[in-house]
């Protein structure tokens, strides 16, 4: 029987992760691109929760990949102001990077290997947490 953590939920617009990941804990799977998994991030940040992954790790920059997965503590709490900052920072900060600029036309391979990144970065920062899936 797998354990679910309860306590984090993942914010992702990657199907690898939601198949990595989703009988091990809850996971969101955003239908949508980059800035929407930053906005539906947000939305958590402002009923309390709080960040525990960078929006913006791996230093990758938003215009070079279509894909965004970040960690939330699933618990209820006071606004978080840090999580709110890093939040809003990450947004205009993606903002800046696409701004006037038109998604490329990725290949099939070249978004494979996105979703293969994004997911080497979530796996590293649940590693860093102690949580082993």
């Amino acid at each position: 029987m797998v354990k679910i953590i309860r306590d984090i939920i993942v914010f992702t617009n990657n199907i690898s992760v939601c198949d990595r990941f989703n009988k091990a804990m809850h996971i969101h799977f955003i239908d949508g691109g980059y800035i929407d998994v930053l906005y539906a991030a947000r939305d958590e940040i402002h009923k309390g929760k709080k960040l525990i992954s960078h929006p913006l790790m791996g230093s990758i920059k938003p215009n070079e990949t279509p894909y965004r997965s970040i960690i939330i503590d699933n618990r209820v709490e006071e606004l978080n102001m840090d999580s709110l900052l890093i939040i809003e920072n990450s947004i205009e900060r993606y903002r800046s990077f696409t701004n006037n600029k038109p998604s490329p036309c990725w290949s099939e391979k070249a978004l494979k290997d996105f979703r293969f990144v994004d997911l080497k970065l979530i796996e590293s920062a649940l590693y860093s947490l102690n949580i082993n899936c």
